[in-house]
């Protein structure tokens, strides 16, 4: 990956993984966790895009992280199935670390099979939360059965970035799956 991109994409991933940092501190209890996941994942990310000067220190702590995001994400899916991404997408990070610990920093490395349905998985969550994004324009429309501030028929209050944030965490993790 070239070094302009792989910077452009640590400082997306940082600012998504900040943003979700402070949704998770204004967060009611029910969605905290899900906020602080996002998080976790958002800066890990970050760790991971980081041009190949880790060391050989890095893959192993991204491998821990990643792991203990994935046993997060499995605690999430006690409230729904609609968990799920988060445990997709803590695997894919810990795979993407073996593969770097395997390879030796970033490049050519894993499974061409697993590669692939990640690939599939990830380019169709960006096309699907793109689509959604772009169809939520104007004004956002009230969920049924919600209370209080106007939310927004994608899942937030007006004004929330939590889909961008998705968004832009998909697109990385895409760009980074390409990059093995």
């Amino acid at each position: 990956m070239p070094l302009t991109l792989a910077w452009m994409l640590v400082a997306l991933c940082a600012a998504s993984g900040g943003y979700c940092l402070l949704r998770a501190r204004r967060a009611d209890r029910s969605r905290r966790g899900a906020a602080a996941g996002e998080a976790v994942m958002g800066f890990a990310m970050a760790a991971m895009a980081l041009p190949q000067g880790t060391g050989s220190w890095g893959p192993p702590v991204l491998l821990v992280v990643s792991c203990g995001a994935a046993l997060h994400a499995l605690w999430l899916l006690r409230g729904g199935v609609h968990h799920a991404h988060h445990l997709v997408g803590s695997l894919a990070m810990a795979y993407m670390a073996l593969g770097m610990y395997a390879g030796h920093g970033h490049g050519r490395a894993g499974l061409p099979a697993v590669t692939g349905a990640l690939l599939l998985y990830y380019a169709g969550y960006v096309l699907l939360g793109g689509a959604r994004l772009v169809t939520a324009g104007g004004a956002p429309q009230p969920v049924p059965g919600s209370a209080g501030g106007a939310r927004s028929a994608v899942g937030g209050a007006a004004g929330d970035l939590t889909p961008a944030c998705r968004l832009a965490m998909g697109t990385g993790m895409l760009a980074m799956l390409l990059a093995m």
